[in-house]
């Protein structure tokens, strides 16, 4: 246990000062003494007309004149000691001090060390943790980027192969469509020229609708003439038979790849058209 000791900052001036004046006092006090037990002295003269003969007579005896004593003067008054008049020290205010004890001290100083290391771990924890987030994020934005690159990508492709698709659909449907009216067109024709070579038979009705189904060789030869539906006068289907026959070569376009379209045809013939 350690104490603590407040110094007083007048404490050491003033015992000086007050050793200093009992010191004086004292001094005065036994000078003042032995000067009044000490006696005073007689003084005595003796007067000589001549030398006396040393050798003749015995000497003389000195004339001893006795003086009175002076009295002593009376002792000084003690001088009055005055005493500094000294402020006294302003009380400081009181802090309590701390009292550590050498194993709670060395306690404290675990806790402190070990604080401060659970603090640098902590810290040490924390910027490893904000690194990995942020290399995370960062992994995360590129894998984002580059799904977002690829389905734009995948998205560019169908675009193109759509819009390529819908080109060829609509390649093809204006090829068909002009082999639809070249078809049209060359069946019109055949149509036209069969018309031409019927002999109408009498009393044949305004309505009357014969179907034929005709086969083609290329160049236009008729391989067959087949009545598939009979307009109620066989006379007039018999006609219209006939002239099938009569018309060949029958006109073909001259692109030998429609020649699939006129291999086998249905063709309706009226009387009235």
């Amino acid at each position: 246990m350690s104490a603590i000791v407040y110094r007083e900052p007048y404490r050491l001036p003033a015992g000086i000062l007050a050793v200093a004046v009992h010191g004086a006092f004292f001094a005065l006090l036994y000078f003042g003494f032995a000067w009044q037990t000490q006696p005073s002295g007689a003084l005595s003269v003796e007067l000589w007309q001549s030398l006396p003969d040393m050798m003749d007579a015995p000497p003389a005896q000195p004339k001893v004149e006795e003086v009175a004593p002076e009295p002593p003067p009376p002792p000084p008054p003690p001088e009055k000691v005055v005493e500094p008049e000294i402020a006294p020290p302003q009380p400081e205010k009181a802090v309590e001090p701390e009292i550590v004890v050498p194993d709670e001290k060395a306690r404290i100083e675990k806790e402190k060390a070990e604080k401060a290391r659970a603090e640098k771990d902590r810290v040490e924890k924390a910027r490893v943790e904000k690194a990995r987030v942020e290399k995370a994020r960062v992994e995360k934005a590129r894998v984002e980027k580059e799904k977002a690159e690829k389905a734009r990508a995948e998205r560019v492709a169908e675009l193109a192969a759509r819009e390529r698709a819908e080109q060829a659909a609509r390649m093809r449907a204006a090829q068909a469509a002009a082999t639809g009216r070249l078809v049209d067109e060359h069946i019109g024709k055949i149509v036209s020229k069969i018309r031409r070579n019927i002999v109408m038979p009498p009393d044949v009705a305004e309505d009357a609708r014969a179907e034929f189904s005709v086969t083609l060789l290329p160049g236009g030869t008729v391989l067959g003439a087949r009545l598939t539906k009979s307009s109620g006068n066989a006379a007039y289907d018999n006609a219209v038979e006939r002239a099938i026959l009569k018309s060949q070569p029958l006109p073909l376009p001259a692109d030998a790849a429609l020649f699939n379209k006129f291999r086998e045809m249905k063709l309706v013939f009226k009387p009235v058209e």
